[in-house]
């Protein structure tokens, strides 16, 4: 029987349910595995938003064979033009367990450009993944968003991080600098050298807030008014918007507004990654989110990091696809690393990015676009 692509709904949960079960018995990470629930639970279709999620099961005679979700959101686009793209997210196969159904894959991706052909996906793993390598065959315009971190505890970083401690001898050295001070007084060098550097603005003040409700949404509605047209190509980021991304339910985020003579001049939305061996038995936290007026996006990522250093973690990371922001970022004492994390537009949405070339150092893509959210950015 021919595989049928169609909507999830409450009648395909048992068999979504045994599809997880079969990928879990592969022996594959316990987190591949399809949403349990037909209705998102984040970011769900209503009639007063424009930010939404669909998921698509691949149904073979009543056996789930795949999935995948489907997230729409309004992004301005270097023409000026607001358009509601499409973001692919979560594609799962049983031929990742079973090359039996190894098309499946290629099924699912095939159905979501003909739903939403302005298309994207984000993140990914880097190029040796198999959802990659696919896209690169198909002709996508590709590239990879810059990748930073901040250590905030040397000591920690040096004993923890795993793939820089990848035999006996580097093992050895890191735990030398570590317990020896050394690492310490590294950091303090990079991070006096790069103050020296950075620019100097007036005084703000930040504010936690709760989400980007009534009493700060005309602020924030005239900073993306005023800001937006320093992006080539980003999402909405309008009060409107940041209330469905970032509302106050989702107490694992930070919502920070940044503010000069009581008016916004940025904000930004930071957390805690979820665990991940790579990097050992650190706290780690994200600069999921963030935007700013001209001029002022180094404030903004200094009280950003100035929250997560106030939170205790030991390391801070960023993905940021702005040129400016990176440079931003490097002034607050943020070191580029190598990236995984990647960008790819389909063909309908590569022709109104083009010259890609031109547009893309001020696209301004975070993690907050990609894999992931709510739970693991």
């Amino acid at each position: 029987m021919a595989i049928v692509i169609q909507p999830y709904r409450t009648e395909h949960e048992p068999a979504v349910a045994d599809f997880n079960q079969r990928l879990r018995q592969s022996g594959e990470d316990e987190n591949l595995v399809f949403y349990r629930w037909a209705q998102p639970r984040w970011l769900p279709r209503t009639a007063e938003s424009r930010i939404y999620n669909e998921f698509f099961v691949a149904v073979d005679g009543g056996i789930v064979r795949g999935g995948y979700a489907l997230k729409s959101q309004d992004f301005f686009f270097p023409d000026g033009q607001i358009r509601s793209i499409g973001y692919y997210h979560h594609p799962l196969s049983e031929g990742i367990v079973n090359k039996a159904h190894a098309m499946v894959g290629a099924l699912l991706l095939r159905d979501a450009m003909q739903r939403a052909p302005l298309l994207y996906c984000l993140g990914m793993g880097g190029y040796d993944r198999p959802l990659p390598q696919m896209l690169v065959r198909l002709g996508w315009t590709h590239c990879l968003v810059p990748f930073f971190f901040r250590v905030v505890n040397p000591s920690r970083f040096l004993t923890n991080m795993q793939t820089l401690r990848s035999s006996a001898t580097r093992k050895t050295l890191m735990d030398l600098a570590a317990y020896s001070g050394a690492g310490w007084a590294g950091l303090k060098l990079v991070h006096g050298y790069r103050a020296l550097r950075a620019p100097r603005s007036p005084n703000a003040q930040c504010y936690e807030v709760a989400g980007f409700e009534a009493s700060d949404a005309e602020s924030v509605e005239s900073l993306w008014e005023q800001s937006r047209k320093t992006c080539s190509f980003t999402a909405v980021r309008n009060a409107k918007a940041l209330r469905v991304l970032y509302p106050p339910y989702e107490t694992h985020l930070t919502r920070i507004v940044i503010k000069r003579y009581g008016t916004a001049i940025g904000w930004a939305v930071v957390g805690e990654r979820r665990k991940d061996a790579k990097y050992g038995n650190m706290r780690v936290g994200s600069v999921v989110d963030c935007f700013a007026l001209p001029g002022e996006l180094y404030s903004v990522v200094q009280y950003a990091t100035k929250t997560l250093e106030r939170l205790s973690f030991d390391l801070i990371l960023s993905n940021q696809s702005h040129q400016a922001w990176g440079e931003a970022f490097k002034a607050a004492g943020y070191l580029p690393g190598p990236s995984n994390f990647i960008f790819a537009a389909s063909k309908k949405l590569a022709e109104l990015l083009a010259p890609f070339e031109e547009v893309r150092p001020r696209m301004h893509l975070t993690r907050a676009d990609g894999d992931g959210l709510p739970g693991n950015f």
